[in-house]
């Protein structure tokens, strides 16, 4: 902090300096001296020593700290570029296209053209007759909690958090998600400084905190710090961005345009119990429809919608007549509520969670035996969605589990025990992009997402084999993916140009 305030006054004694030769009148006292200066420096100095302010700071730095460490984006020359020799995997269909090259520039697909056809001062890539297919997009994912442990996240300096979210962007586009839907954490600075192109990292749909009652799957205080009264400090969690704790319909309201102020493309609220907080049952349900249909209303005011965490029948009805667009998990339903949900149009976000080597850890035996208990039901789940033909999308919501997000395209994979390969990858694009764009006017995104099409982004995956016949490709994106280009940019090139 003193470095920075010697800085800045380093700089006004620079300014002094360069025009003091011309000044007409040679007394003045010098800008770092005078009383207004003054005042801005104790407000400067004040302000520097807020987490919030550091917070903002750390994580507008954490783009060029990842960019030492990682692969940063190739330059482009302005001109188009043309991917040929490749088989087309469009998002949308169920075969390969033949014969067709894909043709980018200024962020976008441009065009898809002939094989035979020319294109003047194009760069060429030449794909090898692998699989060129839309980047994908995990529809539950947390930026800035997935790559740390759950005793990182409330005990490390919040600088830290940033910087290593920013680390775990980076490997995440690296293993072709290009995109994802963050639902739940302070994303916003890290989502900004990808966007700037200041570093390399999926396109982010970000929820920011997660809404919460008292008790609720989002209240991570200690039993200690209980009772709250009006006085009392925020917990660490609410300080940092992660959730906040919203009780009655008017603060509901209140937390939830905090969120949209701040940028949520969509919310988040906590409508049941989960493995990983402490202290709320698992079938506990959470918000009354007053309090959810406050939330509700609140997106909606702003042309987006709210997505619940929830996983039993109980909490998903109260979700749909609440108005809410999106169920997280639901892994504990019954069959009569996904009907339900199938006559509503609701989406259905769902995770492979199947208790086996890529689950998250937790300590305690009751979270174990929740955890199979919920792998359980995911087998039942998406079962009756297939049956009912419920809006499915897939994400992984790999959470405080650093060592297992390696494991973001082999989760997914696994949806091929109940889907054929070409529909897992649609729900992986297309689809998962539909859900995104469920967001209204408040999408950062405006473009089409997860297909090969003109007008579309450019963010587009060569695979080193068919997808459609070998899901497993997906699992292993070291190997298998030879391109990776983002936003017309390429981010990683095996193929040479």
């Amino acid at each position: 902090m003193a470095f920075r305030l010697n800085s800045i006054r380093s700089t006004f004694a620079l300014f002094e300096n360069r025009i003091g030769s011309r000044r007409a009148t040679p007394f003045l006292p010098c800008a770092c001296c005078n009383p207004v200066s003054q005042k801005l420096f104790a407000r400067i100095e004040k302000g520097l020593s807020r987490r919030s302010i550091l917070k903002g700071i750390a994580a507008s730095l954490v783009a060029p700290a990842a960019g030492l460490n990682g692969m940063a984006f190739a330059q482009s020359s302005g001109k188009p570029i043309r991917l040929k020799n490749a088989r087309i995997f469009d998002g949308v269909g169920s075969a390969l296209i033949d014969g067709r090259d894909v043709l980018v520039h200024d962020g976008r697909i441009k065009d898809i053209i002939g094989a035979a056809d020319t294109v003047s001062e194009a760069e060429v890539i030449d794909c090898g007759g692998g699989t060129l297919m839309p980047g994908m997009i995990d529809a539950h994912w947390h930026s800035i909690l997935a790559g740390i442990s759950q005793a990182t996240a409330m005990t490390a300096d919040i600088p830290y958090i940033h910087l290593v979210a920013a680390q775990e962007a980076e490997r995440t586009v690296l293993r072709g998600f290009t995109t994802v839907r963050d639902v739940g954490g302070p994303s916003f600075a890290l989502k900004r400084a990808i966007d700037e192109g200041r570093l390399a990292g999926p396109r982010i749909y970000p929820s920011g905190a997660m809404i919460s009652q008292t008790s609720g799957h989002g209240d991570f205080r200690l039993r200690a710090e209980v009772p709250r009264s009006a006085q009392a400090d925020l917990s660490l969690a609410e300080k940092a961005g992660i959730a906040v704790i919203a009780d009655g319909d008017h603060e509901v309201l209140r937390r939830v345009r905090e969120q949209l102020m701040l940028g949520a493309s969509q919310i988040k609220i906590m409508g049941g119990g989960g493995v990983a907080s402490a202290y709320d049952p698992i079938d506990a349900l959470q918000y009354s429809p007053a309090e959810m249909k406050a939330a509700v209303s609140a997106a909606a005011d702003w042309g987006t919608y709210v997505c619940v965490h929830t996983y039993t029948s109980a909490g998903i009805q109260r979700a749909l007549e609440s108005g809410v667009k999106s169920i997280e998990h639901g892994q504990l339903t019954d069959e009569e509520t996904v009907k339900r949900m199938a006559d509503a149009g609701v989406w259905w976000s769902i995770q492979p969670f199947l208790a086996d080597e890529d689950a998250n850890t937790y300590a305690s035996p009751e979270q174990r035996e929740q955890q199979k208990m919920i792998a359980e039901g995911t087998v039942r789940a998406v079962e009756w969605g297939r049956k009912y033909k419920v809006k499915m999308a897939l994400g992984t919501d790999i959470l405080f589990n650093p060592k297992g997000t390696g494991s973001q395209g082999r989760q997914l994979a696994k949806f091929a025990r109940w889907y054929d390969n070409a529909e897992v990858l649609r729900m992986l694009t297309s689809g998962n992009a539909d859900l995104a764009a469920l967001s209204g006017k408040r999408n950062p995104y405006p473009a089409k997402l997860g297909r090969i099409e003109a007008g579309a982004y450019a963010d587009i995956l060569v695979l080193d084999g068919n997808p459609l016949e070998d899901i497993s490709l997906i699992a292993n994106p070291e190997t298998s993916m030879l391109l990776i280009m983002k936003d017309g940019r390429v981010i990683k090139n095996l193929l040479g140009a």
